[in-house]
C-alpha cells in the first residue's frame, strides 16, 4: 500500500464474517487491523470486574476513558492492544457477550470510544464494526457492508466459539433484537454490500479485495 493513509471500513452484524475478512485484508494491504467490537467488549469486561452497572452511562464513559487502547505495530498486521496487552479470551465469554450490547448502546460511551477509534485509524487501517462507514470514518476510502442469513451467522459463531447451537442461536437473536432497538445497523449510502451467505471466506476475500482495488486510485493500492 502506497501514498496517503487508506481507510477501509467494514460494517455488518455479528457473525457476518467481518473479523476474518478484515484481518486478511489488513495483511494483504499492509494496514493496521482495528476490531472496534473488542473495544466495547474490553469496556464490558472491566465494568463486570469493577461492578459498574451496564445501565450506568456516565460510569461506563468514565471507565472507558481509563482504558488505554493502542496498536501493536510489532506484529503484522498491527492489531489492537488493551492496556498494553493483546485481546484475551475473556472478551468472548458468555458474560461479556450477554452484556456488550447494553454497554455499547449509550451515546456517551460510543462518543468516547469513537474518538479512540478515529485516533487509532488516522494513519490508515482496515476498521470493522457497526458504524464505521457512517459515523467513525465517513471519509473512508472504501466502505463494505457485510450481511448474511441468520442461520449462517449462528453456524459461524458456533465454529468460532464451540457451544450448543440453541444457546448460541438464542443469544444472537436476542442481541439482534436489542441492537435493532438501541443501535440499529445502517449501511453508508456509498457502501458496497456483500451478502456472505453460502460463500467461503476465500470468495468473500476475493470479492472484497477486487472492490477495494477498483475503488482506490492506482497509486494508493
Amino acid at each position: 500500500m502506497s501514498g496517503a493513509a487508506v481507510i477501509v471500513a467494514i460494517d455488518g452484524p455479528a457473525g457476518s464474517g467481518k473479523s476474518t475478512l478484515a484481518r486478511r485484508l489488513a495483511q494483504t494491504l499492509d494496514l493496521p487491523y482495528l476490531n472496534t467490537g473488542l473495544m466495547y467488549r474490553a469496556l464490558t469486561l472491566q465494568a463486570l470486574q469493577r461492578g459498574v452497572d451496564p445501565d450506568d452511562a456516565h460510569g461506563l464513559a468514565a471507565l472507558a476513558r481509563e482504558i488505554t487502547f493502542d496498536l501493536d505495530r510489532r506484529v503484522r498486521p498491527p492489531e489492537l492492544t488493551i492496556d498494553g496487552s493483546r485481546a484475551s479470551e475473556q472478551l468472548q465469554s458468555a458474560d461479556v457477550e450477554s452484556r456488550v450490547s447494553r454497554v455499547a448502546r449509550h451515546p456517551h460511551v460510543r462518543e468516547v470510544l469513537r474518538a479512540e477509534q478515529r485516533r487509532l485509524s488516522e494513519r490508515g487501517g482496515v476498521v470493522e464494526g457497526r458504524d464505521i462507514g457512517t459515523v467513525v470514518a465517513p471519509h473512508a476510502d472504501v466502505k463494505l457492508y457485510l450481511q448474511a442469513a441468520q442461520s449462517e451467522r449462528i453456524s459461524r459463531r458456533i465454529s468460532e466459539r464451540p457451544a450448543p447451537a440453541e444457546p448460541v442461536g438464542d443469544a444472537l437473536s436476542a442481541r439482534d433484537e436489542f441492537d435493532a432497538r438501541t443501535n440499529p445497523l445502517r449501511p453508508a449510502d456509498d457502501a458496497v454490500a456483500i451478502d456472505t451467505t453460502g460463500m467461503t471466506s476465500d470468495r468473500v476475500y476475493e470479492k472484497a479485495l477486487a472492490t477495494i482495488r477498483a475503488r482506490l486510485p492506482e497509486g494508493r493500492r
